[in-house]
């Protein structure tokens, strides 16, 4: 596996936990690579949309998963990289309510995620490279050198959503966007194939009170004590 010649440093959890952006941070601190694994989910759904492929036909998604037009270009910017599905920037459309449910109901399927599993390990390369998912130091890494589990409990991580989705202008119901984080974390913690579990090595850590500068101040401190410090 790639990740036994670079190192690799996993940061799974649910939706909403942060898991983005304290990747996003940490790889910009570390000058390491970074891999959102749940927007190659979010790409899969909207390309089945496109295509036409149902979301209970288990093999036609996975042979889309395994041979869909993706990529992620760097911005000008150097902020988080364009998401691109047959040449077209997506990166705002993969972001939709509807788009994350249907992500969730795909990636629960053993042929999708196995289609999916080497083009995720592929992103392992020198220097090195910050995961974000569900499973990532469970199936996709599971030899990363330094692995976090970050949480956050459903009503704080349903009131950042409806933050998001109001600052956007868009109308919501607080009490609906919970329910559909609850509905989401069951599925995603009970389905047979890679659930959303804390790796057995994992340092778990709680968001819910903690400011960004505070998580990321943790996870630095914990990818320090595998041995890999950030660059002076």
């Amino acid at each position: 596996m790639n990740e036994k010649r670079v190192p690799v440093i996993t940061i799974d959890g649910p939706s909403g936990s942060g898991k983005g952006t304290i990747c996003q941070l940490l790889a910009a601190k570390l000058g390491f690579h970074y891999l959102d694994s749940g927007a190659l989910y979010r790409l899969l759904a909207l390309a089945a949309k496109r295509h036409g492929v149902s979301l209970d036909n288990m093999e036609s998604l996975a042979v889309l998963a395994a041979h869909m037009d993706i990529s992620f270009k760097t911005r000008d910017n150097g902020n988080t990289p364009k998401v691109m599905l047959e040449g077209e920037d997506v990166s705002a459309l993969i972001r939709s309510e509807g788009v994350g449910t249907n992500a969730s109901v795909v990636a629960a399927y053993p042929e999708v995620r196995d289609a999916l599993l080497q083009r995720q390990r592929a992103f392992a390369v020198s220097p090195g490279l910050v995961a974000d998912g569900r499973d990532m130091g469970t199936v996709v890494f599971p030899d990363a050198i330094a692995k976090v589990f970050l949480t956050a409990s459903s009503e704080e991580r349903a009131q950042r959503r409806y933050k998001q989705l109001i600052d956007k202008g868009e109308s919501v119901s607080l009490a609906a966007l919970v329910e559909r984080v609850q509905k989401r974390d069951e599925r995603d913690m009970t389905r047979k194939v890679s659930p959303m579990i804390p790796a057995t090595n994992a340092v778990v850590l709680d968001s819910s009170a903690l400011t960004i500068e505070e998580v990321l101040q943790k996870v630095v401190d914990v990818v320090a004590a595998s041995g890999i410090q950030p660059p002076q």
